[in-house]
């Protein structure tokens, strides 16, 4: 099982504000607030967005080697279709909006969000939930 993710962010503050409405969307709890970071917890498994005083580059691309997205369970099929309609208005915004919601292949129910520091989210559609 996953323990924790840390993606570093350079804004603190909105970092704070768009994984926070993600992940209190489904269903995390705040967890740890601190100078340089802010967590978000669901079982055993946290998030935590940071604003390293290490950090060596401005900002994270999701393109390059590394991490290219996190994948999150989200519920039913209606559930991603209300996360991805509320998305643009904190900060996330659609990818492959015209495949949506198939973007991952036929039966891949998904929303594809990218928030303003390029982290790329996937939510994913639960059948039967």
């Amino acid at each position: 099982m996953l323990h924790h993710v840390e993606p570093w962010v350079p804004d603190l503050p909105r970092a704070a504000r768009e994984w926070g409405w993600l992940l209190g969307s489904l269903g995390w709890s705040p967890h740890q607030d601190w100078e340089h970071g802010r967590s978000w917890r669901l079982g055993p498994t946290y998030l935590v967005v940071e604003r390293s005083p290490a950090m060596s580059a401005a900002g994270h691309d999701r393109m390059r080697p590394g991490l290219n997205h996190l994948a999150f369970h989200a519920g039913p099929p209606g559930r991603v279709d209300a996360l991805a309609a509320e998305a643009p208005g904190h900060g996330w915004t659609p990818l492959f909006a015209d495949r949506y919601p198939y973007a991952g292949g036929p039966g891949h129910h998904a929303a594809y969000l990218v928030n303003t520091d390029g982290f790329e989210v996937e939510l994913v559609a639960t059948e039967g939930a």
